[in-house]
């Protein structure tokens, strides 16, 4: 007895010493204060399950090495030493600031003179990706977060199989924890043809790489031959490309802009532990077929900083007229949150929208006890009826249009690896609003004097949810 006494004291007290250590980390951090109350709460209140929580989720890599500097430079430089923009565009007087920081926080060069479509439809993606990856004479980089063992997966598994038998350099990046449910023998018979097959921030054994977990590959990604490339927010499977309740947006790009995907994609490589030799080849010449001009952006444990976050803030409390807005996941930073009522209240039209009810349930009631407050500034909110918006979009002016991975969530501004292309034409950014405006026709509008009236057992929830919201 006086054993087993003796061994619940020493698990006490080591359980003690962790707990107190990690809480210490977790002090030291400098985090937001609300984030770093949430992770105390649990560490608290959830004993053991707090602390295991905390290691898998909780750490922040950012200040650790995936690639080093002299690689990171001469990658980025592939883009900024090659390509020289037209600074005499009329909208780079008004987008110097946004341009010139995201220079600054993650070396995202300025390109000219692509050819770009935006994609609604996941049957046109499927269609165009398709026969852009079979007319691939090269190479193919290809990344997604999700990429589904289903009829659409294996539709495109099978092209890259090809191309790789057919002697194109065909190099498939993937996050293997959103991809735990493909078994192994989809890779393995990729790489009997010939594909290199890698995962970014890999978790094999998940007990002993707990603190991978937090890290996510959320990016979507395609660069054919260094000329063509696709960006946005579908994955590959068929909630994407056949189910008609998914609404999303994705960019297929032609030209200089496929150099500012390239870049990033061949960092993302190097970060997987691959390498990939004569990087020069990787961006050819290409031509001039419009005078617009875009930016590609990635955030992530690469950064120093919060990139696409102080982006989005930037053009929210630049924007003159309007700013409008599709996520699927809406738990705003403090940051984000005070930007929305600054621009609401100081006259912008600031619309969001977001599905009535997404596929995270734990998420929905979270993102409404954000509702009120931003109502009561005078911003609009539209609630997408019978359907899911995956769509990460955002236009304002009629000036700008951002398309991407990145969600207007903890999860996707803080933490995961994202990407998201900036575009500065006139003729896009009224496209994107008016995709806008045609599918908020679907939605609900949330009216103020309506949504304060909604029970207190909702509000409760949504308020004991929220305090939760960091660590989503």
């Amino acid at each position: 007895m006086e054993d087993i006494t003796l061994l619940y004291t020493i698990l006490a007290a080591i359980y003690l010493i962790l707990i107190v250590s990690t809480m210490i980390v977790v002090l030291t951090d400098n985090s937001s204060p609300a984030r770093t109350i949430a992770w105390l709460m649990v560490l608290i209140f959830v004993p053991v399950g707090g602390l295991v929580f905390y290691y898998m989720f909780g750490q922040d890599k950012r200040k650790q090495k995936f690639v080093t500097k002299n690689y990171y430079q001469k990658i980025k430089g592939m883009t900024f030493n090659e390509l020289v923009p037209d600074e005499n565009s009329d909208l780079v007087p008004t987008y110097i600031n946004l341009i010139n920081l995201l220079k600054n926080n993650n070396h995202a060069a300025l390109l000219q003179g692509s050819k770009v479509e935006i994609i609604s439809s996941g049957e046109r993606m499927f269609e165009a990706l398709i026969a852009d990856l079979d007319a691939a004479k090269d190479h193919i980089h290809i990344e997604f977060f999700i990429f589904k063992n289903d009829e659409t997966g294996n539709l495109v598994r099978t092209v890259l199989m090809k191309k790789a038998l057919q002697g194109v350099k065909v190099r498939f990046l993937y996050d293997n924890v959103a991809n735990w449910m493909v078994p192994r023998t989809f890779y393995s018979e990729m790489k009997d043809t010939g594909v290199e097959v890698g995962s970014l921030m890999e978790t094999r054994y998940p007990l002993l790489q707990s603190s991978k977990l937090n890290y996510r590959n959320h990016r979507k990604v395609v660069v054919i031959d260094g000329n063509i490339g696709y960006v946005g927010g579908m994955n590959v499977g068929n909630d994407y490309s056949i189910n008609r309740h998914w609404m999303d947006r994705h960019l297929r790009i032609e030209g200089m802009g496929a150099h500012g995907l390239q870049s990033d994609f061949l960092l993302d490589w190097f970060a997987a532990g691959k390498q990939c030799p004569n990087l020069k080849k990787y961006f050819p010449p290409t031509k001039l077929y419009t005078d617009n001009l875009m930016q590609i952006a990635t955030s992530g444990p690469y950064s120093k900083f919060t990139n696409l976050l102080q982006a989005t803030i930037s053009i929210i409390l630049s924007a003159k007229k309007y700013v409008y807005m599709q996520t699927p996941y809406f738990l705003p930073t403090d940051s984000l949150f005070e930007a929305l009522q600054i621009a609401a209240l100081s006259g912008v039209d600031v619309r969001l929208m977001v599905s009535k009810k997404s596929d995270s349930a734990y998420i929905d009631p979270a993102a409404r006890s954000y509702y009120e407050d931003l109502l009561r500034a005078g911003m609009r909110i539209y609630e997408l009826q019978g359907s899911f918006v995956h769509a990460k979009t955002l236009v304002a002016d009629d000036n700008l249009s951002v398309i991407g991975s990145c969600n207007l969530d903890f999860r996707s501004l803080e933490t995961n690896f994202e990407i998201n292309c900036y575009l500065y034409d006139t003729d896009l950014a009224q496209q994107n609003k008016a995709i806008f405006c045609e599918q908020s026709k679907l939605c609900k509008e949330i009216c103020y004097e309506e949504w304060v009236k909604r029970g207190k057992l909702k509000r409760l929830l949504e308020s004991f949810v929220r305090l939760f919201a960091q660590l989503m």
